[in-house]
């Protein structure tokens, strides 16, 4: 990098990460630069490395990017030059299409994915819509922010706007990249955290991140389980396994829900019955707004929830891609620019 030009790494075709060099660009209206300091790897980048989303090539992925501003573009408001910001998977709402204009702008008709439709932060220096920044606080290290932008804006917007309430028994299915963040939110809102995971080998480690109970889904009936507690008013569901999902479901009391944020090629095949019965609901939840991720942000930095990550310099981008796709990640791969 001399000045000119930045290193990247991008997707050149389907399952290939490439090393190169991008020149260096001002921001457009409305867009801001940042100097990447740190960039989670997210399951959802294989969206963009395995083609499976439509991809223009080269593409450079990455949504958990964290970094500071180095440059403005014109008509960029309430943003200044060295104030730490993240980006996010969602790349900025437009503010105008019907979604936006009923305050939903997660789904926002017009909006970007980063690191799909425009470029991410694998890489040194990325371009970004100021509309959709997100504020760093300073207690927070840049590798430690990184994966809140995703995994843990996904869970804490989840139980956040759920029907559950402190007290409230709230069970969190998966013990993963996602799940191992859902559980130290939940019992840091004050519910009954139950941590519901395949085998004994991750109930020490679910108790150590806040669960006050564990239930082995290879054990037994997890429903019947959840039903013993008194039943839950919610159980997120941060694995992709259909089948556990559909069993599970059945644990909620009157009036829960089951809330999905992990995506997998299994259906989820729910009775009409237990829908019916007792005013049960199963829905899924995107991410958050810019503004939900400012509070996620302070509030890991309020309460201490943290991922559990492993670093691996920017150059190495592939190997801790793969590393994450393998399922040998314990829990979030972080890279670093520096």
């Amino acid at each position: 990098m001399d000045g000119t030009t930045y290193r990247a790494v991008q997707a050149v075709a389907p399952g290939r990460l490439e090393l190169t060099e991008k020149p260096l660009q001002a921001p457009g209206p409305g867009m801001v630069r940042l100097r990447v300091e740190a960039c989670g790897v997210c399951h959802s980048d294989a969206g963009t490395v395995e083609g499976v989303f439509p991809i223009q090539w080269p593409r450079v992925p990455g949504h958990e990017a964290i970094g500071r501003i180095d440059a403005l573009g014109d008509g960029v408001q309430g943003w200044s030059l060295g104030q730490r910001v993240g980006v996010g998977f969602l790349a900025g709402p437009c503010g105008y299409c019907e979604s936006c204009r009923s305050g939903d702008l997660v789904n926002c008709r017009n909006q970007s994915y980063t690191g799909i439709h425009v470029d991410g932060g694998y890489a040194d220096v990325m371009l970004a819509k100021a509309s959709g920044l997100v504020r760093i606080p300073e207690a927070l290290a840049a590798v430690d922010a990184a994966p809140l932008l995703c995994a843990g804006l996904t869970t804490f917007s989840a139980l956040r706007n759920s029907p559950a309430r402190a007290g409230d028994l709230v069970a969190v299915l998966g013990i993963g990249g996602l799940g191992h963040l859902g559980v130290q939110y939940a019992r840091h809102m004050g519910f009954e955290v139950v941590a519901i995971a395949r085998g004994q080998d991750k109930a020490a480690l679910a108790r150590q991140l806040g669960a006050h109970h564990y239930i082995d889904s290879a054990a037994g009936d997890p429903a019947a389980a959840l039903q013993a507690l008194g039943g839950a008013k919610v159980i997120l569901v941060t694995a992709s396994a259909g089948r556990t999902t559909t069993d599970a479901f059945r644990g909620l009391r009157p009036g829960g829900v089951s809330v999905v944020v992990g995506v997998g090629d299994q259906p989820v095949e729910v009775p009409s019955v237990e829908l019916v019965l007792g005013s049960r609901r199963l829905e899924g939840s995107l991410t958050g707004t810019p503004a939900a991720g400012d509070a996620t942000l302070r509030f890991s930095a309020l309460s201490g929830v943290s991922a559990m990550i492993e670093t691996m310099p920017l150059e190495k981008a592939p190997e801790a891609y793969a590393k994450m796709m393998a399922g040998k990640a314990r829990f979030r791969m972080v890279l670093v620019m520096a």
